[in-house]
């Protein structure tokens, strides 16, 4: 199954992309549409499986959490049982803001967010040592954010998503 998205979709993902708060009056006022049109394709767009959730972005310095570290965990194998313990144990961690399973030298990428070295310190020794399996880990530390992103790059034009029948959207 193919679905086509136009430029008035890409519009309205990208207004919604900057603000996620935006009524959908001041949408449909953004994308050029009335807002019955703008309310139905949100509501496509959403069935799609296109807008994932909507989120508010905290600052993390006034709540005190001032250190951001890249850590490069790798495990002593990479067996699926291995593999799955490692992020089950990493998913229940809220200080762990991503985790990518990784090519190269390291199995795993976490970025960290925490107060102070202390509460690394914690971290490290005793959450993600004691996760069988976990072989070495490498700490770096962001000195500063150059650049966040959460909106995705869109095609201005438009664009043709296609799904295999077992993801077809209802």
């Amino acid at each position: 199954m193919a679905r086509k998205l136009d430029r008035i979709d890409i519009a309205i993902l990208n207004e919604l992309q900057l603000n996620a708060r935006i009524t959908n009056a001041e949408l449909a006022r953004a994308v050029n549409l009335s807002t019955t049109p703008c309310f139905n394709r949100v509501r496509v767009l959403e069935k799609l499986g296109l807008i994932k959730q909507q989120v508010t972005l905290l600052n993390p310095e006034p709540l005190g959490l001032r250190i951001n570290v890249f850590i490069q965990v790798s495990l002593e194998k990479q067996e699926k049982l291995a593999l799955r313990r490692f992020e089950g144990a990493i998913d229940k961690r809220p200080e762990v803001m991503e985790c990518y399973l990784m090519s190269g030298d390291s199995d795993y990428l976490l970025r960290v967010v925490v107060a102070d070295m202390p509460s690394l310190e914690r971290f490290i020794l005793d959450e993600l040592t004691t996760i069988p399996g976990v072989a070495n880990i490498r700490s770096s530390f962001a000195l500063k954010q150059v650049r966040y992103r959460t909106a995705l790059p869109l095609p201005e034009r438009g664009l043709t998503l296609s799904f295999k029948d077992d993801e077809r959207p209802d």
